[in-house]
């Protein structure tokens, strides 16, 4: 059995792309300022050290140039690991990503893939302004050809991490910037965690909580709060935006019959809403309580200290919409 040893976020990605980068020579990794410099969260150190500029590749400031380079890369049998430093920056791949890399399977009949991983950061809570705060994970989950997922914990990160490499088709990879430093066990070796299945990693009987990201821990917290006045909250990581894991959501939300979705994006047309339609068409008749969604306010993020934590949801927020369902 594999030995857990607590690493943090960052660590752990780092060494699940090491570890596949020693058993696959055809792994490569590009980004701005990821090889000497160690990527601007300290993401890559050491790779470029052991691996060096043929794997290691740092790209001119043209992520639309650059990742051009990995779908045609991906194509002719190499693996890349391509970072976008801010997700912000999606917005400069999206012909390339969504005309080309999400389509290549189907307009190949199969004959073609694009085994690649795009990787990025997302999220509020750095000051970074409103360009480069911003979470686009619910624009990649809606082009068909594309999985999306989002880690919450470290073993996660590493087990997705894994996953998404492996994959035959592209995978984007969402990393909350401000779970970096978040530490947990994380199982040594081989850690694979399946793409398109969620975790209870809460059980409870009285709400299910469904949520990804930076989202899981504020409702892990939120939840050990409620318990002290004997609220029992089933938490779902959902880790796989696309696809999805209905099965487990809807298991969950028959067994609680109440349901609060999470989200750290801003709350129109985004994964929250989706979530709760599917709980709607799913276990409609199992609810005592219309579904609640809880995200991020529909504007841009300030880069005020004082105004930005006024933006997304905090635990407090969480153990209010939870009250307000089984009042």
């Amino acid at each position: 059995m594999p030995v857990d040893r607590l690493l943090s976020f960052r660590e752990a990605i780092l060494e699940s792309i090491t570890q596949e980068m020693r058993t696959d020579p055809n792994i490569i990794l590009m980004g701005e300022d990821v090889g000497v410099a160690g990527g601007v969260f300290n993401q890559t150190v050491g790779l470029f050290d052991e691996f060096g500029n043929k794997r290691i590749i740092d790209t001119p400031i043209s992520e639309s140039g650059a990742f051009g380079m990995a779908i045609g890369a991906a194509m002719m049998g190499l693996r890349p690991v391509f970072e976008v430093m801010f997700g912000d920056f999606l917005t400069l791949v999206m012909d390339q990503l969504v005309n080309q890399a999400a389509k290549v399977r189907y307009m190949s009949a199969g004959r073609a893939g694009v085994p690649l991983v795009l990787r990025t950061t997302m999220g509020l809570g750095s000051n970074l302004g409103p360009q480069h705060s911003q979470s686009f994970h619910a624009w990649a989950a809606h082009v068909p050809g594309l999985k999306v997922v989002m880690p919450s914990t470290p073993a996660d990160a590493k087990g997705l991490f894994t996953a998404a490499i492996r994959d035959e088709d592209p995978v984007l990879i969402f990393e909350d910037r401000l779970l970096y430093q978040q530490t947990g066990h994380v199982p040594a070796g081989d850690h694979v965690v399946p793409i398109g299945h969620a975790q209870v990693i809460r059980p409870g009987r009285d709400i299910s909580v469904i949520a990804f990201g930076r989202m899981v821990p504020l409702a892990l917290s939120a939840a050990d709060t409620l318990a002290v006045e004997g609220i029992e909250v089933e938490i779902i990581n959902g880790r796989s935006l696309y696809p999805l894991d209905v099965e487990t959501i809807v298991a969950s939300v028959r067994h609680t019959h109440r349901a609060l979705v999470l989200d750290s994006a801003p709350i129109r047309y985004g994964i929250t809403g989706e979530i709760a339609a599917m709980i709607g068409e799913e276990a409609f008749d199992w609810l005592d309580a219309p579904v609640r969604r809880l995200s991020a306010a529909h504007i841009p993020v300030p880069i005020s200290r004082t105004l930005e934590p006024l933006v997304a949801p905090d635990s407090g927020a969480i153990i209010g919409a939870v009250r307000q369902l089984l009042a």
